[in-house]
């Protein structure tokens, strides 16, 4: 039976514990403390606070894996693990290395609680951090900050320098909170101004656009994202921002823009021509494929979806026939009523030409239209 000395020593291994995190020892306090009762070296990596030890480096693969579900094979050296735990979700782990001289399991447990405080405490002072972030996003959205000197000075306040160019980003966080969203843009880019508004995620980074589009396409739970085209001027932040959020409508419309699309030029260059001059976009959508449109939706017909799929096989009939599995007769009836509706011949280069942008316009707009 224990007695009340055995009692109180994981009493006073949590109260230390607790005591380090509070007094700004974080997590190396914690496993300081933890290898004292254990009398065996502790590592704690919990990869979002970043590995204040050296020495862990090494553990820092292998936690991360462990936290998305894998089961890889422990590092040399580490004789037992006990999962940190935040939300469900599995953010970390005590590592012992080595052999204890004490049953290790009660204290590694503590230490795991314990740095859940620590968490708590990064959490509370990112909190603190997204909220000026979030003012800021959110008086760039409002059209509140246009000068650009008073933009870079903000930006560069929160640690993020736009003076070489930048890109926005806006992502629907789906199924994860979106403070999963920006906790995995923070983790990857320290530089990030990123912040949840009307439930959607806006955040401005610096440099080229294909390391964020990289970065996007790895966010947690699936979530979707747009990138904006590269933008020089801090003054035009808001447009980014809002190109970042119409690259993410369309993807979200459908998928008929791939993501190979949507980096397109011309795609871009419609982005950038709908947050400036919306009615230009509108007006090449009304002078080009709205009828196709219009009529696709009242009779169940498939024009839109016939002459993008000729335009994508260099206008060969029977190459769209096999890829819609008909017909190359009724190919080019339909291109016939295309031409009828629209006054543009699919056999005209340059009205081919006029038809192909105006498809790009209807992906363009189609989340904003209406049904």
């Amino acid at each position: 039976m224990s007695g009340p000395g055995q009692l109180a020593a994981p009493r006073s291994a949590h109260l230390e514990m607790v005591g380090a995190v509070l007094a700004g020892e974080g997590l190396r306090g914690v496993a300081r403390i933890a290898s004292r009762y254990v009398g065996a070296p502790v590592a704690i990596v919990v990869p979002r606070l970043g590995v204040p030890d050296p020495g862990w480096k090494r553990f820092e693969q292998y936690v991360v894996a462990r936290s998305r579900g894998a089961d890889p094979q422990p590092p040399d050296g580490v004789t037992a693990e006990v999962p940190i735990v935040s939300g469900g979700q599995r953010v970390g782990s005590v590592l012992l290395l080595g052999e204890p001289t004490e049953d290790p399991r009660e204290y590694l447990q503590i230490a795991a609680i314990a740095a859940l405080t620590e968490v708590a405490v990064a959490d509370a002072r990112e909190e603190t951090a997204q909220s000026l972030r979030g003012a800021f996003l959110e008086r760039v959205l409002r059209g509140e900050e246009q000068d650009a000197q008073a933009i870079l000075r903000a930006a560069q306040r929160l640690g993020c320098d736009l003076s070489k160019g930048y890109v926005a980003l806006c992502a629907d966080p789906g199924g994860p909170v979106a403070g999963r969203v920006i906790a995995a843009l923070r983790s990857e880019r320290a530089d990030s101004i990123a912040q949840a508004i009307d439930g959607r995620v806006y955040a401005l980074l610096a440099g080229e656009r294909e390391p964020v589009e990289r970065l996007a396409s790895r966010l947690p739970g699936g979530a979707v994202a747009g990138v904006s085209s590269v933008y020089r001027d801090a003054a035009d932040a808001r447009r980014a921002l809002e190109e970042a959020e119409l690259v993410l409508e369309v993807k979200a419309a459908g998928g008929e823009a791939t993501p190979e699309a949507i980096n397109d030029g011309a795609y871009r260059l419609l982005f950038r021509a709908l947050v400036s001059h919306p009615e230009e976009v509108r007006d090449l959508y009304e002078r080009t494929v709205a009828p196709i449109v219009r009529y696709d939706e009242q009779y169940g017909t498939q024009l839109v979806a016939t002459l993008a799929s000729y335009l994508e096989h260099n206008c060969n009939m029977q190459a769209t026939a096999t890829a819609i599995h008909t017909h190359r007769h009724t190919v080019a009836y339909r291109l016939d009523r295309v031409r009828e509706l629209t006054g543009l011949d699919p056999l005209v280069t340059d009205h081919r030409e006029r038809l192909s942008l105006g498809l790009k316009a209807y992906r363009v707009l189609a989340p904003r239209l209406p049904r």
